[in-house]
C-alpha cells in the first residue's frame, strides 16, 4: 500500500512545498511552513434544482440545544449548563494541574447519568488510569461500568473505536500525543495536532459525540502549539492555578454555547477536584491580625466578585537596578504605579525593590486592583498595617459586606456611578 502524501503548507501565503524549509520559497516568511495531509478532492456535486431562498432571523425556528451536565457544578457552570453534542471542546493547562483529575471525574459523572464514556489516554497505560479512577473512589457502581479506557494514540484506531461503540463524550487525553500515519512530523507536531484536532472534528459533527481534547501549555504559554486549536474547536477551557496553593480556577476563553465571563472554582484534594463552598472567601490570607503589605480587594471574574489579597512587599535594593516583581499581576501595571506613587503621592519607590502578588495563585488585570496594589506598596513601604479594604461599587460592595466588612475605600462618587456606589456602601 501506498503512503499518503503529505506536503508543508505555508500558513502565510499558502504555497506548498515537498519538504519542510525554514524560509518558503512564495513569500519569505520564516518557519511558517506546516506539514498537512493531502486529501482527494470529492467529485463535483450536481447543483440542485431547487431555489434556495433565506430567511428572516425573527421567523426563524428556535433550535433546542440539547445538553448533558457532568454532575461537577463549577464545570457545568463554565460550559453554559453542560456538553453538548456534536461539540469539540478544548481543556488546557500546564501538565500536573489537574486535567486529567477533572475529565475522569466529569466522565463519572456522564457515566452516572446512564451515558457511556470512551476515555482513550495516549500518555498513560490502562492500569495508570486505573489506579486513578481507584483513588478518585470511581470503579463502583456507573462510572466503573460506563467508562471505557483505550491506551492508545494513533488516531484512526481511536476514531473506529469509537465508531464501533457509539460513546456519548470522547475524551482524547492528549492531543499532543496523537498521531496519524500519513504525516511523517513527531506526536506534537503543529501538522499532528491540527490534523488530528480536523478527524475528531468530523467524528464530532457527524456520528454527534462529544469530543473532549486535552492540550497542555508550553513552556511559551501557547496552548498545543501553538494555539493552533482555537479555531477548530466550538469551547477552549483552561485549567490555572499553583500547585502548592491547591486552588484551581476554571475559565472559558471561548464557548460557542455559552458565555464566556463565567469562572469556576476548584479545590484539588486527596480524593480529586470539588467545588469550593464560598468562592468568594477562597483567595484571602489567613492572619490573625492585620500586616504591613497586606490588603483585600475586590475583582470581577465572569458574573463573580472575588475576594483576594494583594501582598506586597519594599525593601531596599542593594545594588543595580531596583526590581520589579508581579506574581498574577500585570508587571507594566506594577511599574506604572510605582511611577505614579512616587510623583502623585510622595511615595518614593524608585531606589527599592517591589514585590507585589494575588494570594492563592490567581491571576487578574482588573483595573479595580490598582488601589489595593497602591495601598499595599505604601503599606510596605511605611511598615504599617492598614485597614482591610475592599474596592468597587455595588456588586464589589455587596459582596464585601455579606463576608463581614464594614468599611470599604472606593473611587470618588461621580455623575455616572454615585448613586449606585452611595446605595451599596458597606
Amino acid at each position: 500500500m501506498t503512503r499518503p502524501r503529505s506536503r508543508f503548507i505555508c500558513q502565510s501565503c499558502g504555497a506548498a512545498s515537498v519538504r519542510w524549509e525554514g524560509q518558503c520559497h512564495a513569500c519569505g516568511a520564516w518557519n511558517t511552513l506546516v506539514e498537512t495531509a493531502v486529501r482527494d478532492a470529492p467529485a463535483a456535486r450536481r447543483r440542485s434544482a431547487t431555489t434556495v431562498t433565506a430567511t428572516a432571523l425573527a421567523r426563524l425556528a428556535e433550535s433546542p440545544v440539547a445538553r448533558a451536565p457532568v454532575g461537577i457544578g463549577e464545570l457545568d457552570r463554565v460550559l453554559g449548563g453542560g456538553l453538548v453534542a456534536g461539540s469539540l471542546v478544548l481543556l488546557g493547562g500546564e501538565p500536573g494541574i489537574g486535567k486529567s483529575t477533572l475529565l475522569l471525574q466529569a466522565a463519572a459523572g456522564v457515566a452516572g447519568a446512564g451515558s457511556s464514556v470512551l476515555y482513550a489516554t495516549g500518555e498513560e497505560s490502562a492500569g495508570q488510569v486505573r489506579l486513578r479512577a481507584e483513588r478518585l473512589g470511581l470503579l463502583a457502581g456507573a462510572p466503573g461500568e460506563g467508562i471505557s479506557v483505550l491506551a492508545e494514540s494513533a488516531v484512526d484506531r481511536v476514531l473506529e473505536a469509537a465508531r464501533a461503540a457509539r460513546p456519548t463524550v470522547l475524551v482524547v487525553d492528549s492531543i499532543q500525543t496523537a498521531t496519524l500515519d500519513e504525516l511523517e512530523g513527531p506526536a506534537g507536531s503543529v501538522g499532528q495536532v491540527r490534523e488530528s484536532a480536523l478527524r475528531y472534528q468530523e467524528l464530532a459533527k457527524t456520528e454527534g459525540v462529544v469530543v473532549v481534547l486535552v492540550g497542555h501549555v508550553t513552556k511559551d504559554g501557547s496552548l498545543a502549539g501553538p494555539k493552533t486549536l482555537e479555531h477548530l474547536v466550538d469551547a477552549v477551557l483552561s485549567l490555572e492555578g499553583e500547585r502548592t496553593s491547591g486552588l484551581r480556577l476554571l475559565r472559558a476563553s471561548k464557548n460557542r454555547f455559552g458565555s464566556t465571563d463565567e469562572v469556576g472554582v476548584l479545590e484539588m484534594g486527596e480524593d480529586g477536584l470539588r467545588e469550593v463552598a464560598d468562592p468568594a472567601r477562597a483567595f484571602l490570607g489567613e492572619h490573625d491580625q492585620p500586616a504591613p503589605g497586606s490588603v483585600v480587594g475586590v475583582t470581577l471574574e465572569g458574573s463573580r466578585a472575588l475576594l483576594v489579597e494583594v501582598q506586597a512587599l519594599v525593601a531596599p535594593a542593594g545594588y543595580g537596578l531596583p526590581r520589579r516583581t508581579a506574581i498574577g499581576l500585570d508587571p507594566a501595571r506594577l511599574a506604572l504605579l510605582v511611577a505614579v506613587l512616587g510623583r502623585r503621592a510622595g511615595i518614593g519607590l524608585g531606589s527599592h525593590d517591589v514585590y507585589a502578588n494575588l494570594a492563592g495563585g490567581l491571576s487578574a488585570d482588573d483595573p479595580a486592583l490598582d488601589l489595593p496594589v497602591a495601598i499595599a506598596l505604601a503599606s510596605s513601604l511605611r511598615d504599617r498595617p492598614v485597614v482591610r479594604s475592599v474596592g468597587g461599587l455595588a456588586r464589589r460592595l455587596r459582596e464585601a459586606a455579606r463576608l463581614g466588612f464594614s468599611r470599604a475605600i472606593v473611587p470618588r462618587p461621580g455623575r455616572s456611578v454615585g448613586g449606585d456606589a452611595r446605595r451599596a456602601r458597606c
